[in-house]
């Protein structure tokens, strides 16, 4: 009887919190960790060259490792609570390779191989906001290094990444710094010719194309 339960266990799909369904541990954890090494070597790679990407990849890196410390430490409790570390890499790739083009929440949760309620309540709990507001803050941070570092207009730059049109571009650009995408621009022209350190409207600090 014994034996007929653990061969049923070890038969049965995987915790999602630990890798998707009809799969095992250990290759989601070689995914992981391979995931992990390759952004801690482009964050060393770029450090001098373009600090910004290099600050990009730990960011990941923490917020990934912080998520897996999270997540296991509620599984230990019995609790369903973020997402695990390779569903967030596999969203936040899907995410960063189709800025282009809509994205919605079915699709994302399709990935992340949970249901989409499910799925938003977990990535909320993952990144502290919704999917939607995610995809529009990455989607305006590459704006802003559009911006600074070519010569696109708005209008390309709003297609480019997304947007319905400029009009859309400028509404949301201005809701979150409260202030126009074309007189950030000429403070980061200006800020470019004097030396002076640039950053997004948000404060961060932006280096300059590598």
């Amino acid at each position: 009887m014994e034996r007929s339960e653990g061969k049923e266990a070890s038969s049965s799909p995987a915790d999602p919190q630990f890798g998707p369904p009809n799969g095992s541990a250990g290759p989601q954890f070689g995914c992981l960790a391979s995931s992990l090494v390759e952004l801690i070597e482009t964050a060393t790679r770029e450090f001098e060259r373009d600090r910004e990407v290099a600050k990009a990849s730990l960011v990941t890196v923490s917020s990934i490792l912080r998520s897996e410390l999270k997540r296991s430490s509620q599984a230990q409790g019995g609790t369903s609570g973020a997402l695990a570390g390779w569903q967030m890499l596999r969203v936040r790739s899907f995410i960063e390779r189709n800025l282009h083009r809509n994205i919605g929440v079915r699709e994302l949760s399709a990935i992340a191989q949970r249901s989409p309620a499910h799925f938003t309540r977990s990535f909320k709990k993952t990144f502290g906001e919704s999917p939607h507001a995610y995809v529009v803050r990455i989607r305006l941070q590459k704006a802003c290094h559009r911006m600074a570092t070519t010569s696109a207009s708005l209008a390309e730059i709003a297609l480019a990444l997304g947007f319905s049109d400029q009009a859309h571009f400028c509404r949301l650009f201005r809701q979150t710094f409260r202030q126009s995408p074309s007189s950030w621009r000429r403070l980061c022209e200006r800020q470019e010719i004097d030396g002076a350190r640039v950053e997004t409207p948000d404060g961060r600090p932006r280096s300059g194309p590598g």
